[in-house]
């Protein structure tokens, strides 16, 4: 099956999976719908957040059903690991029942996750984990030197004022792995599956208009009460980081707005970078309507 539109002579696809990744507002779920339902498919889901229920505003769910959304309680936590083995069954299944499977995500290591055999380092339990942080708040330096001591290859690809990765660096040291490895992988070429990865680039102005325009349409479907309702139950620490739940929770909404959209801007120029970076990605411009980027990532999946 090549889908609707393919020319005649076209008449097999030249990827199994087809990977969909963009910063937040660039359209990346209408986009892989449109490409999915083109190769008679399904999405599957590489976003950290979207896993859980309850936040579908605020982590802004797609509206058709999409794999891997909405599966864990807001309670109930989800590592990259845990993810990856959904992630590769999903995968999987698609490309069995229907020959193609897209995936679409804002999530870089999620997106690699899903895409690749990565050596991903095992959870580590939160005591554990609150101690090194402790240790670090303490003295950069001196965690950056422990980490020196018991993993020199983490220590050369860690920088000491990387509080987060410094902590976890620490944390698998002291269990006998190590984030190297890891590192070392994250950025080959290497899939587990015939993959056509595609970004969609979005010019900063265009993208920073939809953020404030997509904050605005949260407020109006009512995430306040969403984030309020949520909160009435227990949350995990992993759920915790979804953009924008504590500052509609704690902040008068004018405020909070205003804070969501600078933070989401900044996480929008982080996830850019991201994109530059992932092997063998093919840009496409995606400020036009979402049938003309999807036919553009069809004729790209195809072969003649």
């Amino acid at each position: 099956m090549v889908g609707w539109g393919a020319p005649p002579d076209v008449t097999h696809l030249q990827h199994e999976v087809v990977a969909i990744f963009g910063p937040t507002a660039s359209g990346k779920s209408a986009v892989a719908k449109c490409v999915a339902d083109g190769l008679g498919t399904e999405v599957v889901s590489a976003d950290a957040l979207q896993v859980y229920r309850g936040l579908a505003i605020l982590t802004n769910q797609p509206a058709d059903a999409t794999r891997l959304v909405a599966i864990r309680e807001l309670e109930e936590t989800m590592s990259v690991g845990e993810y990856a083995t959904l992630a590769h069954a999903a995968i999987d299944a698609l490309v069995d029942a229907h020959g193609a499977a897209v995936v679409a995500g804002g999530t870089g290591l999620y997106v690699r996750a899903a895409l690749a055999d990565l050596e991903i380092p095992p959870a580590v339990d939160d005591e554990r984990r609150a101690r090194l942080e402790l240790l670090y708040d303490a003295s950069p330096e001196e965690a950056h030197a422990r980490l020196a001591e018991l993993d020199p290859a983490a220590a050369a690809c860690v920088h000491a004022n990387d509080r987060q990765r410094v902590v976890r660096a620490l944390e698998l040291s002291e269990v006998g792995s190590t984030l190297a490895p890891t590192t070392r992988r994250l950025w080959s070429e290497q899939m587990r599956r015939s993959t056509l990865l595609v970004g969609l680039d979005v010019p900063t102005a265009e993208l920073e208009r939809r953020i404030a325009d997509r904050t605005n349409e949260m407020i109006r479907r009512g995430v306040v009460s969403e984030v309020h309702d949520a909160l009435r139950r227990p949350v995990s620490q992993t759920a915790r980081k979804a953009l924008g739940l504590d500052e509609v929770a704690t902040l008068p909404l004018d405020v909070a707005r205003e804070r969501i959209v600078a933070r989401t801007r900044r996480y929008a120029s982080y996830q850019r970078k991201w994109m530059r970076r992932m092997p063998g990605i093919v840009l496409i411009d995606a400020d036009r309507p979402v049938r003309q980027v999807a036919d553009d990532v069809l004729d790209l999946a195809r072969a003649r």
